[in-house]
Parts: C-alpha cells; structure tokens; sequence
C-alpha cells in the first residue's frame, strides 16, 4: 500500500528523490540517530515534548520511505540506557507517546507488511508498555517486508556484554565450548541477531558521534550526517544520505574492486 500511494501532491519531490536511487546499490540495513527533538522545539519556542511530538511523525514518513524503497532493515534510536538520566517528566512523555506510537501504528505496519520489533533491555518498562512491546511484536512476526527495529532503553555496550553474558552462561553449563565462541556466536546473541551488519549509519541533529549505537553492528558502516534536527528530516533527506552511500567505496580493509 505504501508503495502505490506514497507522497502525494507536497511529497512529490521526496518521491521523485527516492525514484531516483539506484535500486542495485541500496543499503540492506540502514540505522538512524534520531537526534533533536528538543533543539526543533527550543528554536520554535515550544517545549521539548513538541519536539518528540513532531519527530514521530517524522519516523512515520522515513519509515514509509524506507518501505517504499525496499529497504530490509530500519532499527531507529528512540531512548538509549542513558536517557533515563532526563528529568522525569520528560521520561514520562516519552514512555507515553511509545506507547502511543504502538497503538496508533501497529495496524498501518501491519497492512504494510512492515515487522517490527523493539530492540533493547525491555524488562526496564513498566509491565503495561511490555505488554503492548509483546503484542506488537507478535501481530507484525510473520510480515516479511521492512524489518523495523525500535532502540529503547538500548545501549550497545550493554547489549555486548549481555550477549557475553549469555555466551557464559552456556558455556558455564556445557552447552558451548569456550573455543567454539567467534563473532558469529556472538552477533547471534545480541539484540539484533540474525539480521545482517548495518551498512549505513544516519546521525540527525549536527552532532558527529555514534553514541553507544549498535557499535557491534556498526563496524563497517558507512556515516551520514546532517545539521537538520530529526523532526525536519524528510524523505528526500533520507534519499540523499542513501544517495551518498551508493558512491562510496566499501573496501572492508581491502583493496577498491
């Protein structure tokens, strides 16, 4: 659906950016650092929660874009380990817009063929909203279309050592043999697993850091960054970071082909 009817009328120039990609050297997995929200609203004089406010309609239209393109994998930074250490109330509002974002998304997704799965130490949310993380989760599983991953209360030292951690634990019990631990055990161990490296890493925001975001998955990544904070952030915004990728020259420390 989202195929056939995205950007109409005022979206045409996004649509015409995103048409105008090279479908054979698209990225299979693209990160975005949603950074911003706040800066948007301070220059507007509003307060911070009209900034996330306004960002998640932003993530509704990348997310579309990124559907319409046949992106495989989209894994968004909504609320890393670290923002608890906001005020509370900021941490309240935005528990209650993800909340939100659950409910009033999930059906969309869901006819869009879009799986969603939310990344992160969850056991940390209240037991209303990991309900509703579980529910979602389980109504898009069997979608096979884009793969969107959600970062909250995520930290990617975190998710290592609770990979190692697991690791430990079955080796501790005889399930697995010290030698036999390789980057593949692992990378199927963390948050994300089975799904491939990320290939290109978005920042919004001006800000030039990864943040403790999917460092294992972000080692060959390629980075993209703008001054534009993530609530103004649009599809042709997006076309252009995807733009940028197809002309680098991905060597993985070896020589250019």
């Amino acid at each position: 659906m989202w195929k056939k009817f995205l950007y109409k009328n005022e979206k045409n120039e996004g649509k015409a950016a995103l048409d105008n990609l090279d479908k054979a050297l698209l990225p299979v997995h693209v990160a975005v650092i949603m950074d911003g929200n706040g800066r948007w609203a301070k220059k507007r004089g509003l307060p911070r929660t009209a900034g996330h406010k306004k960002g998640v309609d932003a993530l509704r239209e990348i997310v579309k874009a990124a559907s319409a393109i046949d992106i495989k994998y989209l894994t968004v930074y909504a609320f890393s380990t670290e923002n608890w250490k906001r005020p509370i109330t900021e941490v309240d509002f935005l528990m209650k817009l993800f909340s939100y974002y659950l409910d009033s998304e999930i059906e969309e997704m869901n006819k869009n063929n879009v799986r969603l799965k939310v990344v992160g130490y969850v056991e940390k949310l209240s037991e209303n909203l990991q309900k509703q993380v579980h529910n979602a989760e389980d109504r898009t599983a069997e979608n096979t279309g884009l793969t969107l991953n959600v970062g909250v209360n995520y930290g990617g030292r975190d998710e290592i050592v609770m990979a190692v951690r697991k690791i430990a634990q079955m080796a501790a019990v005889g399930k697995v043999d010290a030698s036999a631990v390789d980057e593949q055990m692992v990378d199927n161990n963390l948050y994300t697993a089975y799904q491939p490296p990320v290939d290109l890493l978005i920042r919004t925001g001006g800000d030039m850091r990864i943040s403790n975001f999917l460092l294992w998955q972000c080692a060959y990544a390629e980075l993209w960054f703008t001054e534009k904070n993530w609530p103004d952030f649009q599809p042709d915004d997006f076309a252009a970071a995807v733009q940028s990728y197809q002309t680098r020259d991905r060597r993985f420390g070896g020589l250019s082909k």
